[in-house]
C-alpha cells in the first residue's frame, strides 16, 4: 500500500504561489514524515511571444496588489512593468524547473526559488530564456546541458504528463495541493496566513482512510 502523498501543484510563474510560498514551507516542516510531497507544474500561460495583452496586465497587477494586501510579508518589485515587455507564457519556466531536476533532483527547488527571485524581486522576465540561463547559472547547473534539455521532447513530454497528471487531480488554479491516499483524493484547502488548517485537515483525512 502506497504511503499517503501530497501534490503541490503549481506554476513557478504564478504570484499566488509565490505567495504561497512561506505557508507551504512551515506545513512541509510540520508534515508527518510517512507523507511523501510531489510537485507537480500545472502550466499556467502556454508558449507565446507576444506581449501580453493590457487587460491581462491589469489582472496580473491586481492580483499583486492584492496578494500584498492580504499576506504579510509579500511583496513585488513593481519595476518589473516598466524594465520589460510582459509575455503570458509560463510553460518555458516550467519547462525550467524539469530540466533543472534532471540534472539534480534537489535542484527542481532551487530553481522555483530562482525563478520566484527574478520575476517579483529582481523584476527580470522569466518568459525569456536568458532569463532561465541565468537562473540555471546561479544555482550552479550545467547552463550547457539545460539549454539543451530545455528544448528537449524528453522535457516537453514530462510538462505534458504532468499537466494531465494535474488535471486529473481536478486541478485547474494554482497553488492547489491534493493528498492522495488508498485510490482516494481530497482536495486541501490553501491557507495562506495559517498553514496549521491544512495541517489538521491533512492528518484527519489521513487517519479516517488508514481506519
Amino acid at each position: 500500500m502506497h504511503a499517503p502523498r501530497i501534490f503541490y501543484i503549481h506554476d513557478p510563474m504564478c504570484s499566488w504561489c509565490y505567495a504561497f510560498s512561506q505557508s507551504w514551507a512551515a506545513l512541509q516542516r510540520d508534515l508527518p514524515r510517512n507523507i511523501e510531497i510531489v510537485y507537480l507544474v500545472g502550466g499556467l500561460a502556454p508558449d507565446t511571444t507576444e506581449p501580453m495583452p493590457p487587460a491581462t496586465q491589469k489582472m496580473v497587477q491586481q492580483a499583486w496588489q492584492r496578494i500584498e494586501q492580504t499576506v504579510p510579508g509579500v511583496h513585488f518589485n513593481w519595476d518589473f512593468w516598466s524594465r520589460n515587455t510582459p509575455i503570458r507564457s509560463t510553460y518555458p519556466a516550467c519547462r525550467a524547473v524539469l530540466a533543472a531536476k534532471k540534472q539534480r533532483v534537489d535542484a527542481e527547488l532551487e530553481m522555483i526559488r530562482a525563478i520566484q527571485s527574478a520575476y517579483y524581486q529582481q523584476a527580470k522576465n522569466p518568459s525569456l530564456p536568458e532569463t532561465l540561463q541565468a537562473c540555471a547559472h546561479e544555482i550552479g547547473l550545467d547552463v550547457g546541458t539545460f539549454i539543451e534539455d530545455l528544448k528537449s521532447p524528453a522535457i516537453e513530454s514530462e510538462l505534458q504528463r504532468q499537466m494531465q497528471q494535474a488535471r486529473s487531480l481536478d486541478v485547474y488554479s494554482y497553488p492547489s495541493l491534493r493528498l492522495v491516499h488508498n485510490n482516494a483524493v481530497f482536495p486541501v484547502a490553501i491557507d495562506y496566513l495559517d498553514h496549521r488548517t491544512m495541517l489538521d485537515e491533512i492528518k484527519k483525512q489521513a487517519l479516517k482512510t488508514t481506519a
